[in-house]
C-alpha cells in the first residue's frame, strides 16, 4: 500500500508518504503560511524521493480536524482534488487522535493517558483524552480551561498534555500530581500511517464529493482594519 499523508490542521505542514507500513519519506515545515506555499512542493518532492507516480498512489490520509480553519482547508481540498484526478480512497484521521497516537509511537512504555490539547484562542483549546489503546475516553470538544476541569480524568492516573494548547494551560492544570506536560511534542503526518491503513483496510473511506473536515467552531472572518477609515 503506498498512502499520501497530509497533515495541515495546526501551523505545521506534514506530508509523509507510507509504503507497506513503513513511512518512506517525508517533509515538514512550522512557518507562517507554510500550508499555501509548501504542501503541493513537498507532495512532488516525497513521490520522486519514494520513486512513486501519482498511478501508484493506493490512497491519500488527511487530518481531518479539529484545528486551523484555513490549514484544514488547504489540505482537505487538495487531498479531495487528487482523489477525484486518481480515482483512489480518501481516508481521513482526526486531528487530536494523531496526536495522541503520535505520542504513544514516540514513548512506547507510557501507559498512562494523553490529553492532546490545539490552542483554539484566549484560554480554548480543542482537546480529547485517549488511552495507550487510541479509546476516547473524553469526546472531542471546545474547552474553556480552568483549574479542575480534567481532575476526573487525572485522579485516575497520570495524564500527559500535549500540543500547542498544553504550554499556556500548565499554569493552571500542572498543580495536580498527575498532571504532565510535554512541551517538545510535534504533530506529524507520520503518526497517521498505522491509523491510515486500518482504514483502508476496512474500506472505511470518506466521500470524496462531500467530505468536509471537522472544524468544531464555525469559521469567524475578522472586518479588516485600514489605516484611516473606520
Amino acid at each position: 500500500m503506498n498512502i499520501l499523508l497530509i497533515e495541515t490542521a495546526t501551523s505545521v505542514c506534514s506530508v509523509a508518504i507510507g509504503i507497506d507500513g513503513r513511512v518512506a519519506a517525508i517533509r515538514e515545515a512550522d512557518e507562517p503560511n507554510a500550508h499555501s506555499s509548501k504542501m503541493n512542493v513537498f507532495i512532488g518532492e516525497l513521490m520522486e524521493e519514494a520513486g512513486l507516480k501519482p498511478n501508484q498512489l493506493t490512497a491519500i490520509c488527511v487530518s481531518g480536524g479539529p484545528g486551523s480553519y484555513t490549514g484544514l482547508r488547504i489540505g482537505v481540498s487538495g487531498a479531495k482534488g487528487l482523489c477525484y484526478g486518481l480515482k483512489i480512497p480518501l481516508l481521513a484521521v482526526p486531528t487530536l487522535k494523531n496526536m495522541a497516537a503520535g505520542y504513544y509511537q514516540q514513548h512506547p512504555d507510557y501507559e498512562g493517558m494523553v490529553c492532546p490539547m490545539i490552542d483554539a484562542r484566549r484560554m480554548e483549546c480543542y482537546t480529547a483524552v485517549y488511552t495507550s489503546s487510541l479509546e476516547e475516553m473524553k469526546p472531542v470538544s471546545a474547552d474553556i480551561i480552568e483549574p479542575g476541569i480534567y481532575d476526573s480524568w487525572l485522579n485516575r492516573g497520570q495524564v500527559v498534555f500535549i500540543g500547542d494548547g498544553a504550554a499556556k494551560t500548565e499554569p493552571l492544570l500542572g498543580v495536580h500530581r498527575n498532571a504532565l506536560f510535554d512541551a517538545g511534542f510535534r504533530i506529524s503526518a507520520a503518526a497517521m500511517l498505522p491509523l491510515a491503513e486500518k482504514l483502508l483496510q476496512e474500506g472505511r473511506g470518506e466521500d470524496v464529493a462531500y467530505y468536509e473536515p471537522f472544524y468544531l467552531k464555525d469559521f469567524v472572518a475578522k472586518k479588516s482594519i485600514v489605516r484611516g477609515l473606520r
